[in-house]
């Protein structure tokens, strides 16, 4: 009987395999259809490409989704749905974005970012923003005579520090006693730069400064040679931007050559 009960195992097996060939490749058969495993493999390579790690149990959720969208696309062919017009515009404009979406990343894979290319931007980066850095505080109101009177506090021996903490308008420096901390002088409003930069390191304007957001009381405390991240820690980033660059151009090279009526 143990016998005849293996053979008839050892059958099964041998005819399962006669009946469903590329068994292998399917990770179910819904309704005496195959689910083929690509299609778990697609999920998974998208999933991957958003950051996210592929665990067993992940994995598993996928086989589920990819088996529920089998059964719930069944039924909606027995229902007729994939011969409606609506089905059909969906289905065109969905082919349109997996087709364009395949274009880009074809170009991008035949015309990838060269180092000579990021080192280049990168040393025009470093040739636009350097010079030198200054830190600088600032007390900023309304009025002019409250700027005067300010300044003549400040002359007398009141701290800059408090009188920013409690009469300065910039909510951003403020809480700081007004510190604007490291920046380079063109990050500032013309007028703000224009006194800034005349100053004597650990000294203060005379008279009030007056630009668009009102009058400014300003000290400068420090100046320094610009500090510029290394190439290596801003590699991606750089990359990254050229990247987009190169695809905005192909894309703009595409559409010139069109013939538009």
């Amino acid at each position: 009987m143990k016998k005849n009960l293996l053979s008839g195992l050892v059958a099964a097996v041998v005819l399962g395999t006669a009946v469903f060939p590329v068994s292998a490749q399917n990770i179910a058969i819904v309704n005496g259809k195959p689910v083929p495993k690509e299609r778990v493999e697609v999920f998974k390579q998208q999933i991957e490409r958003a950051g996210r790690p592929i665990t067993p149990e992940l994995e598993n959720q996928i086989k589920e989704e990819v088996i529920a969208r089998e059964i719930f696309m069944q039924e909606a062919q027995k229902r007729g749905l994939d011969a409606s017009q609506d089905f059909k515009t969906q289905m065109d404009l969905a082919r349109q974005s997996i087709l364009i979406r395949e274009l880009f990343a074809d170009y991008q894979k035949k015309n990838p970012v060269t180092d000579a290319e990021i080192k280049a931007e990168y040393d025009k980066f470093v040739a636009a923003n350097t010079g030198k850095e200054y830190k600088a505080s600032h007390i900023l109101v309304e009025k002019e005579t409250d700027a005067k009177a300010i300044i003549a506090a400040i002359k007398k021996g009141a701290k800059f520090e408090d009188i920013a903490k409690k009469q300065s308008k910039d909510p951003g420096s403020a809480a700081r006693g007004g510190s604007l901390d490291w920046a380079n002088p063109s990050s500032y409003v013309g007028e703000f730069t224009e006194a800034l930069v005349k100053l004597n390191k650990g000294k203060m304007t005379e008279t009030p400064v007056k630009t668009q957001f009102g009058w400014h009381v300003i000290r400068l405390d420090d100046v320094r040679e610009a500090q510029l991240p290394k190439l290596e820690d801003i590699k991606p980033q750089i990359a990254q931007q050229l990247q987009q660059q190169k695809l905005a151009k192909f894309q703009e090279e595409l559409r010139a050559k069109a013939k538009v009526e």
